[in-house]
């Protein structure tokens, strides 16, 4: 046929196995609607459909999990609304049922079909029947319990920040200017200056003669800093939140210590035994190491860093099949929309914003580095800006997470702020030089050196 492209064969990635026994659960805050699709007794080609309403209470969801069972059920599928989805997963999980979490937005848009609790869950079942689906990743129970405390560390810690931005601008009225001459207003010195503020101390000279360590040169700096209008009121307002700001640090530091015993017990984060002699471990000469410590190593991951990690992503990289799938699940890699002969690039999407904000942490603080990681921020950012290569940066440390995490006898080797220079194709550098100076409107003619 004139004009027809050449066919080619497309593996379609999905889960089409057709199941005799299945189950959906539309959920919502106080109830969840069930169907179940089972095969007719008598005639082989029917399927009988039945449909409830249950309140999402422990004792009820137990007995569907019992009934379930009864009922041989292969699979049950929930859509992931809010966080109404959880006393039915982990309940149903715990009696030994298959339970898989979609995403409702991939499974809801019918047109013309009437949105009720009831027709969305025949829906939902009709498509868990024809394995139409796809799950979504739900760490294991030790996981979601660290998670837990990271979490909350993660916002105790915005919290934490938000009260020392309130105390910066309450001395910002107060006239002291202190702020912009420390550059941690809550280190030894500031905090000292603070504290002699609250007791009654009011002489920028007595202030500023707190100052320790490379603070002590600034000292004329600090007086015109500390030279302000701070009263009384000031003083109890800034009282309250310097207590407030060391609750929330001793609260972090016991999550903090939480998370290390967590992890600790778990046996997939220790180090594991030698490796056989093929293994990476032996052929770099190196022991292997824990979980925490293997990520440490990457170039802009810390501790906590790395116990946020573990938390969000697991220990269990066979969830994921590739580093790409791991990738594409935190919403990393961009997408390609094409309709007809239009191609246009989308965001990567939302994602796990925990995991992404700590990615995106390491990854700024890999952009001044003397590492590969730094030197292809830099790359980058030439060409592409300064949020690209940060996306593209945070990529590449998730994939090597992936493969740290996959291989427990792998090492962490940076390769090299020169990598790209040492293994540059000469040929290819020559053509680039000719067509930057072509577009400026030379003529290039070149000659071998003599």
């Amino acid at each position: 046929m004139v004009g027809r492209e050449p066919e080619e064969v497309v593996e379609a990635e999905g889960h089409e196995e057709a199941l005799q026994r299945a189950a959906a659960i539309d959920v919502a805050k106080a109830s969840g609607t069930v169907c179940t699709r089972l095969p007719h007794e008598s005639t082989a080609a029917r399927r009988v459909t039945k449909v409830w309403q249950l309140p999402s209470t422990t004792g009820a969801i137990l007995e569907l999990a019992e009934q379930l069972a009864r009922e041989r059920i292969e699979r049950v599928v929930l859509e992931s609304t809010s966080d109404y989805w959880r006393p039915f997963f982990y309940l149903l999980e715990a009696r030994g049922l298959t339970v898989w979490l979609v995403n409702a937005q991939q499974v809801k848009q019918v047109p013309g079909r009437p949105k009720t609790d009831k027709l969305d869950a025949v829906w939902l079942c009709k498509l868990n029947e024809r394995g139409m689906l796809r799950p979504s990743f739900v760490p294991p129970v030790e996981i979601r319990q660290l998670r837990d405390y990271t979490r909350l560390r993660v916002d105790l810690t915005r919290d934490r920040t938000r009260c020392q931005e309130r105390a910066e601008k309450l001395l910002e009225d107060a006239l002291i200017k202190v702020s912009s001459v420390v550059s941690d207003l809550f280190g030894v010195s500031g905090r000292a200056m603070m504290e002699a503020l609250i007791e009654g101390e009011r002489d920028p000279q007595a202030l500023a003669a707190l100052a320790k360590g490379r603070m002590k040169t600034k000292q004329a700096a600090l007086r015109q800093a500390l030279n302000g209008r701070f009263d009384d009121h000031h003083a109890e307002l800034l009282r309250i939140l310097l207590d407030q700001n060391d609750a929330l640090s001793d609260k972090i530091a016991q999550l903090t210590a939480r998370i290390e015993e967590l992890i600790a017990a778990m046996p997939a984060a220790q180090a594991p035994p030698s490796g056989p002699s093929g293994s990476a471990g032996s052929q770099t000469g190196q022991p292997p190491l824990a979980a925490m410590d293997r990520l440490d190593e990457i170039t802009g991951i810390g501790m906590i860093s790395a116990q946020t990690i573990i938390a969000e992503v697991g220990l269990d990289m066979s969830r994921f099949l590739t580093a790409g799938h791991l990738v594409s699940w935190a919403k990393l890699s961009p997408r390609t929309i094409q309709s007809g002969a239009k191609n246009r690039a989308a965001g990567p999407g939302k994602g796990n914003p925990y995991l992404k904000g700590v990615l995106g942490e390491a990854a700024a603080a890999t952009a001044n580095t003397d590492t590969f990681l730094g030197e292809r921020y830099r790359r980058l950012v030439k060409r592409r800006g300064k949020g690209k290569a940060l996306v593209a940066i945070a990529k590449s440390i998730l994939v090597i997470v992936w493969h740290l995490l996959a291989n427990p006898h792998a090492r962490y080797r940076d390769l090299g702020s020169d990598f790209y220079t040492t293994r540059v194709n000469a040929e290819r550098k020559v053509r680039n030089l000719v067509h930057q100076l072509e577009a400026l409107g030379h003529v290039v003619t070149l000659a071998p050196a003599a």
